[in-house]
């Protein structure tokens, strides 16, 4: 039923003008379009919608995750853009640097600017 349907994340920010300057100056998201409901920005062959909610950064689990060619290189560039990688030791997850491997994907997971977990993920 929904195995070609596309994916699209959204996110609830508290202030979408903050939100904006971080999705568009510090992850280097393009705008597709503004709506009443908030931002649309192109990632990849997909899209995300960014909107103002009073329940922004609630969420407790990762909330959208990029696929990148290169983990390290995309940690290194963000951190260069004030990005601050979260570390986590727990069984079954332990970052060294920001980045973990599980299971054939190495990943980093951050926080954008109302604490919504982000993560960037290669393939190995």
């Amino acid at each position: 039923m929904l195995e070609s349907a596309t994916a699209v994340p959204t996110i609830a920010v508290s202030d979408i003008d903050r939100a904006r300057k971080f999705y568009e100056e510090t992850l280097g998201l393009k705008v597709i379009d503004e709506r009443s409901d908030g931002v649309r920005y192109a990632a990849g062959n997909t899209w995300l919608l960014v909107y103002p909610s009073q329940f922004a950064g609630t969420a407790k689990s990762t909330y959208m995750s990029f696929e990148v060619d290169d983990v390290e290189k995309t940690v290194k560039e963000l951190r260069d853009r004030g990005v601050t990688f979260e570390e986590y030791d727990m069984p079954g997850l332990k970052t060294v640097n920001g980045i973990a491997e599980i299971q054939g994907v190495k990943g980093a997971w951050f926080k954008d600017l109302d604490g919504n977990i982000i993560a960037v993920g290669q393939q190995t």
